[in-house]
């Protein structure tokens, strides 16, 4: 499967195989997880507001405007979570945490705690694929 293909479009079974779709939706809650998981971030990421207010050099305009921002983004990814760009978006968001060690050093470090939330998320995905794929899924057996 390349990468630009979506793998929650593979419910049609591969040829040959005796078994059908799931009945329910498989992806319905990996999509959830995906947004509980931008809400707790963004919740974390605005809680750093005092902290970067308190610790280092205070908070600028630009701290806590980029702050402000990107916890509003993910916020907004929450939402977002049924389109076929949505991982692509939240990996974009984890790159803006990582990045946040610029603004300040309490962000980035932030950034690296769910950027291995992330990563387990995308073992997840990987493995929801492969069982869908073979027929695994509780929702495919007869």
């Amino acid at each position: 499967m390349s990468e630009s293909q979506n793998p929650e479009d593979s419910s049609t079974p591969p040829a040959g195989s005796d078994f059908g779709p799931p009945a329910n939706d498989p992806w319905k809650g990996f999509r959830g997880v995906c947004a509980g998981t931008l809400i707790l971030e963004a919740i974390v990421v605005l809680l750093a507001l005092p902290v970067a207010a308190t610790v280092g050099g205070g908070l600028s305009w630009l701290s806590g405007g980029y702050i402000v921002v990107l916890a509003l983004a993910m916020v907004l990814g929450a939402g977002l979570q049924g389109k076929p760009w949505a991982m692509t978006y939240n990996l974009v968001l984890q790159a803006a945490m990582i990045a946040g060690f610029l603004v300040h050093p309490a962000l980035g470090v932030l950034g690296l705690i769910f950027a291995g939330v992330w990563g387990y998320l995308i073992y997840l995905r990987r493995d929801i694929t492969r069982r869908l794929d073979q027929g695994l899924l509780p929702g495919q057996r007869d």
